[in-house]
């Protein structure tokens, strides 16, 4: 318990340093105005700024980059309560009863919950983050090659299981993409060039950085280009008052959203979207007035925000100490990570002390620093959603390809970004999602390292998976995330239908489900990060 201690005094001594503050307080300002940007999104966030943090120290650039997270999940909660267009697809199910209540006069109330519910829900859980996150590295201790392999399976069943039936055919699609555009350059195990095609430029692997940037950034810009937002909804800062019925209303919501988003969020892919429908159709549930759902209820905003920036923590536990992303997001780290040449696994809070913990603790620090920002700012930076559509993607695509080049400073990054971005573009159009090809990307090399490692101990027989009971555990539950779509759409049929239905009543309840329910299945095609 000493050493837990003592090493949570070493990350706030290391996150409390000045300039460590200092890129803190950028990370997070950033991330708020990328998180209001329609289409965008911390994923798209993190891919954009990560070339300007590599001239940083790991620490500083890391800490940056987290902020940029979980700052996202605050400012997307602004443009999905005003103008009904989530910057996040985290925050989509905010927008359920948050434009509602915007478009009734009570913005403001809106907008306080979605800040003190993700104040409260992303401090709390930073508890048990940094609680579990010891407990996880030494399981993972015991892991050998075929349990990892198994745990990558997992995680990226973890992604592709929610959607069901065509979206996760499509998911799984994505992901054997990426592990196909893992396996592309110089062979690790045999020094041979692979599916290079002669290209010099392809010996090194398709650069990550490169296809994120066109996957996310422009290939949203593309997306949104001709569409014209809602009317901006204006606010008051003496709008934000909240009564003490409207924290009584809320305190129950962002207890369990926190609980929910937590514990979802430490499922390797599962994310904070997930998450805040999870918390949603909770509270839906659990209403003694269930029809005020969709049309403007304040548990409606606070059980979601509550719920996708504990998942933001959370998703830190299995990417810290597995170096198995928790989210879309967190895939994107992880590859930065691996670009300041860092292995997050099982030893890493072990073998570096001082960036790990610092990490943790830099997000209490954001936290405070993002109550502090937008609760009494949120009217006016919702006043930034007014800038034209017109001007706001060019530039958005000139810092994209800025990025793209500065990785390597030649122009072979900006086409491989544009060249993803048409590749992403078409993803989006019909319905392909992104995350499992990023998770895919990530994970191919090390599946096959780990695939290869297994059969090195088996003597060329795989059938060692069935002597690895851990292992044969995490395929087992993969195989049940992907069935679950398929087993939860079995038991619907198999219930009767309802003979007479009250007016107003579960009527209006049956219509928010299916909307809930036709919103998550955009969700799996288009995904967070």
């Amino acid at each position: 318990m000493d050493g837990v201690f003592d090493n949570v005094l070493l990350g706030f001594q290391t996150a409390f340093s000045p300039a460590n503050l200092l890129y803190c307080f950028g990370g997070v300002v950033l991330g708020t105005f990328i998180g209001m940007l329609p289409g965008l999104g911390s994923a798209t966030g993190v891919a954009l700024l990560l070339p300007l943090t590599l001239t940083l120290d790991p620490i500083s650039a890391l800490i940056m980059l987290a902020g940029i997270y979980y700052g996202c999940q605050y400012g997307a909660s602004i443009s999905s309560i005003l103008i009904a267009t989530p910057g996040d697809s985290a925050s989509v199910v905010t927008a359920f009863d948050g434009y509602p209540l915007a478009r009734t006069g009570r913005a403001g109330q809106a907008l306080a919950t979605s800040v003190i519910a993700s104040f409260v829900a992303g401090t709390i859980t930073i508890i048990p983050l940094m609680t579990l996150a010891p407990i996880f590295s030494g399981l993972a201790l015991n892991f050998g090659p075929p349990e990892m392999f198994a745990l990558m399976v997992l995680g990226m069943a973890s992604v592709v299981g929610f959607g069901g039936g065509t979206s996760q055919a499509k998911g799984l699609a994505m992901a054997a993409f990426g592990v196909a555009i893992s396996t592309v350059g110089i062979d690790a195990q045999t020094g041979i060039a692979r599916y290079t095609f002669g290209q010099v430029q392809l010996l090194d692997g398709i650069g990550f950085l490169g296809v994120v940037i066109g996957l996310f950034a422009v290939a949203e810009v593309m997306a949104q280009v001709g569409r014209g937002g809602a009317e901006p909804i204006r606010t008051r800062m003496r709008d934000m008052l909240m009564s003490r019925r409207d924290l009584r209303e809320i305190s129950g919501p962002t207890a369990r959203g926190g609980v929910v988003g937590f514990l979802v969020g430490m499922l390797p892919g599962a994310g904070a979207t997930l998450a805040s429908f999870f918390a949603y159709d909770i509270e839906r549930r659990v209403s003694k007035k269930p029809e005020r759902f969709g049309k403007g209820a304040l548990p409606g905003v606070a059980g979601p925000e509550a719920a996708n920036n504990a998942a933001a923590n959370a998703a830190f536990v299995p990417t810290l100490t597995l170096g198995i992303p928790g989210s879309g997001t967190t895939a994107v780290l992880l590859g930065a990570f691996i670009i300041f040449g860092l292995q997050p696994g099982p030893l890493f809070l072990r073998e570096q002390p001082e960036l790990a913990w610092g990490l943790m603790a830099s997000f209490y620090l954001g936290n405070l620093l993002l109550l502090a920002m937008n609760l009494p700012l949120a009217p006016v930076l919702g006043s930034l959603l007014r800038i034209r559509y017109s001007l706001l993607y060019p530039l958005i695509l000139l810092v994209a390809l800025i990025g793209a080049y500065a990785m390597q400073n030649r122009m072979w990054g900006v086409w491989l970004g544009l060249a993803f971005g048409v590749i992403g573009y078409v993803m989006h159009k019909y319905g392909y999602p992104a995350a499992p090809l990023i998770l895919g990307l990530i994970l191919g090399s090390l599946m096959e390292k780990t695939l290869t490692q297994t059969s090195d101990m088996g003597g060329g027989d795989l059938t060692i998976f069935f002597n690895r009971p851990i292992a044969l555990l995490l395929f087992a539950l993969a195989l049940v995330l992907l069935l679950a779509p398929y087993l939860v759409k079995a038991v619907r049929r198999m219930r009767p239908a309802p003979t007479s239905t009250p007016p107003d009543g579960p009527a209006d309840d049956a219509a928010s489900a299916r909307s809930g329910d036709e919103e998550m299945t955009t969700l799996s095609r288009r995904e967070d990060g």
